[in-house]
């Protein structure tokens, strides 16, 4: 586990993210980044892709499709 502080950045607070934590994830300054909190932990996740997500679902849409009542038996 890595602990940081928050650095002073004009009026608001910045976290600085290492290098080797940026690379590991494929994180840029021009990526664009989801905030979330469960109240408790906060929560940074590169924002999903719409193209890349609507790819996906429509190939499992067709092996859904093509394949489902196979991979059903084969889960009984």
């Amino acid at each position: 586990m890595l602990t940081k502080k928050l650095s002073k950045h004009g009026n608001s607070l910045a976290l600085v993210i290492d290098r080797s934590i940026l690379e590991l994830l494929s994180i840029n300054e021009n990526t664009t980044l989801e905030i979330s909190t469960d109240g408790r932990a906060l929560v940074i996740v590169p924002a999903q892709d719409k193209k890349r997500r609507n790819k996906f679902q429509d190939a499992l849409t067709a092996c859904n499709q093509q394949y489902g009542k196979a991979l059903k038996k084969l889960a009984e």
